[in-house]
């Protein structure tokens, strides 16, 4: 299954860790062997017509890591192009719940991007709603969004609303000091 490395990093490449091929192909010998060695998860690779034709990873673990019930979370079930509308993907997916139910596991989850639009329709075909939304971004974009930027030296500490509100406060309150037109 080592040798399915270099046609899972054409078949994940938006997933994978940003470096060249050649590392993406080692990362998935690991994954493969990890996954060979673990009875708790599993890589499955669905072949059509001899060729690699889609894969999916397999794990089996929790919900969530505060709500501890089982599930096998079916990782990036992926079909390449050529091979969509011949089954692959319910072969994937049934690979997915049969090891659901060879491990007494109730729950199947998916995770797909969700810019795959017909990905997320076959799962919602399949019975899978959505059940929270995943979001990433890098460390520094969140920090600098939650801290607010430090104002320069010597421009006024106010921020720009309050000055705004006080301006149409004043603006409000020097019309009203007028006398009406007769």
């Amino acid at each position: 299954m080592r040798e399915d490395a270099p046609v899972l990093a054409e078949l994940w490449s938006d997933v994978l860790r940003r470096v060249d091929r050649a590392e993406q192909v080692a990362d998935l010998e690991l994954v493969i062997k990890a996954a060979a060695a673990s009875p708790e998860q599993r890589l499955v690779v669905v072949e059509y017509g001899g060729a690699v034709a889609g894969a999916v990873f397999l794990r089996l673990t929790t919900l969530s890591p505060i709500n501890l019930e089982s599930c096998v979370q079916s990782i990036q079930p992926r079909v390449l192009p050529e091979y969509r509308r011949h089954g692959v993907g319910r072969a994937l997916m049934d690979a997915a719940a049969s090891f659901a139910e060879e491990n007494g596991v109730l729950h199947l989850n998916a995770t797909v991007p969700s810019t795959a639009r017909d990905a997320n329709r076959f799962m919602a075909r399949l019975g899978l709603a959505p059940a929270a939304t995943y979001r990433l971004a890098p460390v520094s974009l969140v920090r600098s969004r939650l801290s607010p930027p430090r104002p320069h030296v010597g421009t006024r500490s106010v921020p720009r609303v309050l000055a705004v509100r006080r301006t149409q406060r004043r603006a409000r309150a020097g019309q009203e000091e007028l006398p009406l037109p007769e």
